[in-house]
């Protein structure tokens, strides 16, 4: 869980700029669902409860999306781009 808890943050940090945090919140989702499904497949019989799941993941602290990069506070450092 910590390598996943690594590969969210890199991806929040950097695809996580203003007006993207809708798709930063669909990605989060479709990891849950797909860890979900993961874990649940390592033996003949369920792993895993969606109850006990989010317990789990509550556990690990896994975090939610975030905004790490503002563009309309760049907009003054970037003017040679304008």
């Amino acid at each position: 869980m910590e390598k996943l808890k690594r590969k969210l943050i890199g991806y929040y940090r950097y695809y996580g700029i203003t007006d993207n945090t809708e798709n930063l919140d669909k990605f989060r989702y479709l990891v849950r669902r797909l860890t979900f499904k993961w874990l649940n497949r390592r033996s003949q019989k369920r792993s895993y409860n969606w109850i006990s799941f989010d317990a789990m993941f509550k556990y690990f602290n896994i975090p939610k999306a975030k905004v790490y990069v503002n563009i309309f506070e760049l907009k003054e450092d970037i003017t040679y781009i304008l």
